[in-house]
């Protein structure tokens, strides 16, 4: 009977231990994220297409969005043809507004970045995260997977861009991006702070 229990108790410590290396854009991996709403907004530093550093910090008081991008993604393709993220980061851009795409894919690098820049004739860069440090912190699931940090440095919005997964509503659809910075612009708390994130799965490093 004691040899039994002494077994359960090392399975048990086995796959415990194994449940915190599961692969990242798990389930599990993502209940590890740093990013709650409310809650400053997780530190860090990347490099951006030309290998230039760049750190939330530089931002401190200013308003900053936070882009996850894919280009392989159909669904980041779309809101790029019909420039959704672009008008939103030139609309806002006047009022302080900061706007970073992140790039977690795992095979994308800076001249991938780069390029991808220059097609859709972007003035904000494009982070490089291929290792997925930033984007376990935040716990980004999919390409867009939109997040908003205020000027106190707290997560005030984490979720899609709209609500229009499909595509099909067209100007009746929500975005949820420019709903929140209206609001916070106007010095109103976000009235939808979290909503459920849509389009292809974040591609981490295994």
């Amino acid at each position: 009977m004691k040899q039994r229990i002494l077994l359960a108790v090392a399975l048990l410590m086995t796959f415990g231990c194994s449940a915190s290396l599961t692969p990242s854009g798990t389930a599990a991996d993502n209940e590890k994220s740093m990013a709650i709403i409310g809650a400053p907004a997780p530190s860090f530093t990347l490099e951006d297409q030309t290998g230039k550093k760049v750190s939330l910090s530089d931002f401190a008081g200013k308003i900053v969005v936070l882009e996850w991008l894919n280009q392989d993604c159909p669904f980041v393709q779309r809101h790029y043809r019909a420039k959704t993220m672009l008008r939103l980061a030139e609309t806002y851009k006047s009022q302080g507004v900061v706007w970073l795409a992140i790039n977690t894919t795992r095979y994308m690098d800076k001249e991938t970045n780069k390029k991808w820049i220059s097609d859709h004739q972007l003035f904000y860069p494009i982070l490089d995260d291929h290792l997925g440090q930033v984007g376990r912190l935040y716990g980004a699931k999919t390409t867009p997977h939109m997040y908003i940090i205020d000027k106190s440095g707290k997560l005030v919005y984490q979720g899609g861009i709209d609500d229009d997964p499909s595509g099909s509503k067209r100007e009746n659809a929500v975005n949820y991006v420019e709903k929140a910075l209206d609001e916070i612009l106007d010095g109103k708390p976000v009235s939808v702070s979290q909503t459920k994130p849509y389009g292809c799965t974040v591609k981490y490093v295994d």
